[in-house]
This record gives C-alpha cells, structure tokens and sequence, in this order.
C-alpha cells in the first residue's frame, strides 16, 4: 500500500510541475511548435538520467521508496519519455542495440498512429 501511495503522491508532484513548465513556456513564447513538451521531455529524461546514477552510486537504505517515488511517480508524472529514454539507454548498456532500436523506433512509429486511430474512433462516434 505505501508503495501505491508513494508513486500516487509523486506523480501528482510531477504532473502539476509538467503543467507548470508549459504554462510558464506558452507564457514566455508564443509558439505553434510544442516547445513546453519538448523542455519537459528533456529535463525529465536528465533528471532521470542523474538520479539513476546517483542511486547506483550511493545505494541509499531505502533506495526502493526513492525510486518509487522520483522516478516512478514525481518524473512519471512529469513525462513519461524519460522513462522510455531510461529502457533505451538500458538496453543499450545491456549491448542490445538492436533491441534499443526497435524499442525506439516502435514506441514512436507505432504510438503516433494508435492516438491518431483514437482520435478517429472518436470522432466517427459523434458524426
């Protein structure tokens, strides 16, 4: 139960600051290009980046729950991408190359499509 707590709580965390930083993005330039979305992406996939390094590093006692929590819940929230950049990168480590490839070309070449038949199942409801 506290491990469902600890990835709700981070996610609403995270969710709230991805809202802030393309509020705060849309506010300082006007742009069709999602730029907000891009800077959540990249920030998130360093701040995943450097607190699975320091995790590795340090192995804190209660590295399960900080991991819950940051990275599951507060940087899951905030963009999922740099969960799918950290399953790249660890397959890639792993020697995978291949499979990193895949992994990347798949979630992208596959998942555009899927909204895009979403957004057409719905709107043929409605006609």
């Amino acid at each position: 139960m506290l491990q469902v707590l600890l990835v709700g709580l981070g996610g609403a965390v995270g969710a709230v600051g991805r809202y802030g930083v393309s509020v705060a993005v849309g506010r300082l330039w006007e742009t069709a290009f999602p730029l907000g979305t891009m800077i959540v992406n990249i920030v998130g996939s360093l701040a995943m980046g450097l607190l699975v390094g320091l995790l590795a590093r340090l192995l804190p006692p209660h590295q399960q729950e900080i991991r819950l929590f940051v990275a599951v819940g507060v940087l899951g929230g905030f963009t999922t991408f740099s969960s799918f950049s950290l399953d790249a990168i660890t397959l890639i480590e792993r020697g995978e190359w291949n499979q990193a490839l895949l992994y990347a070309v798949l979630s992208v070449v596959v998942s555009i499509p899927a909204l895009y038949v979403g957004l057409l199942i719905t709107r043929g409801a409605g006609a």
